[in-house]
């Protein structure tokens, strides 16, 4: 097993510090940067960081406050989650900005890389995909849907894979009828799951329960990961 790695980004002011997993010993079949969710990367996003690599991917975690940004406490954490979410131009920018330094390491494929987010992180790879970066697929787990700039025809590169829940009160039915819309207005390739009956961070063990809404789902988690899996060695595992 590879073991994570300090990954450094710049972007206007801000140097910010990801951490990257590779395969180890055997073959990279493709790279994935993962968007953690507003309060930073926890235990589980780091096992599934594990398995990836495991699996044969170079995966990368993503850092989107900068390497002084205090993410100690969810309060803490709330703040830098905040300001991004009110300049969503230099949000988008950001996400992009870390798409073009993992594009450029040394032996990364550009025709063989995809983005996973969770929550913040879920927006934040639709964004990659709006923005019409050359990334072959990326995949929202329980994402925020709305944007300040919709996807325009053509531009989407992105196969798009949506995994959401019915009662996820960050993602109400209103806004994934938009992000159809949206989709399909911009003639991107898409899937949009619903589980009925999930809440927010339907995949995330370590937040289960922690405020109203918010609850783990292990049927769903297990069933959206199969088939982002699938997806990974469709698109960029071959």
């Amino acid at each position: 097993m590879g073991t994570f790695e300090p990954l450094r980004c710049q972007h206007r002011d801000v140097t910010m510090e990801g951490f990257v997993i590779g395969p180890g010993q055997g073959t990279t079949r493709g790279t994935i940067l993962m968007f953690p969710g507003a309060t930073g990367p926890g235990h589980s996003f780091r096992n599934a960081m594990r398995e990836l690599a495991d699996l044969g991917y170079l995966t990368v975690g993503i850092d989107m406050y900068g390497i002084c940004a205090d993410i100690s406490s969810p309060q803490a954490a709330g703040g830098y989650f905040a300001a991004l979410m009110a300049d969503p131009v230099l949000l988008r920018e950001r996400v992009v900005a870390w798409f073009e330094t993992v594009r450029d390491l040394p032996g990364v494929d550009p025709h063989h890389m995809a983005a996973i987010g969770y929550c913040f992180g879920g927006k934040c790879v639709l964004e990659l995909a709006r923005s019409g970066a050359a990334i072959a697929c990326v995949t929202s787990y329980h994402g925020l849907l709305t944007t300040h700039a919709p996807a325009r025809p053509g531009e989407v590169r992105a196969e798009i894979a949506v995994w959401s829940g019915g009662h996820d009160p960050y993602a109400p039915a209103a806004d994934l009828d938009a992000l159809r819309a949206e989709l399909d207005g911009a003639e991107a390739s898409y899937q949009i799951t619903l589980f009925s009956k999930a809440q927010h961070s339907f995949t995330d063990p370590d937040h289960d329960g922690v405020a109203e809404g918010i609850a783990y789902d292990p049927l769903a988690h297990r069933i959206a990961w199969s088939g982002t899996l699938a997806m990974l060695a469709e698109k960029i595992g071959q």
